[in-house]
């Protein structure tokens, strides 16, 4: 099923407990005062990202994820999160 496939719904503590382990693993932290999940990210390789920024040697990428849909952290962010680690490895 595509990442955005069917109605979202914010995940209950059980749901958390069960999806959010391995990307805590990783480095994503749920966000403080907010229902999302974060991540920093350190590229070496900028070029790969972004082509136009040949003169940067590195960069910084803050992502957070929530739904709006259902205001708060469901599946879908887990997907992505999940997602966006597979890239990011890629790239290292």
């Amino acid at each position: 099923m595509p990442l955005g496939a069917g109605k979202a719904h914010r995940l209950s503590a059980e749901e958390r407990e069960q999806l959010l382990p391995n990307l805590r693993a990783v480095g994503w932290n749920e966000l403080e005062g907010r229902d999302a999940i974060f991540k920093q990210f350190h590229f070496k390789d900028f070029n790969r990202v972004w082509h136009q920024a040949e003169f940067l040697v590195s960069f910084q990428v803050h992502i957070t994820l929530s739904t709006h849909e259902c205001a708060g952290l469901s599946e879908r962010d887990i997907n992505l999160a999940s997602f966006i680690e597979q890239v990011a490895v890629s790239m290292t």
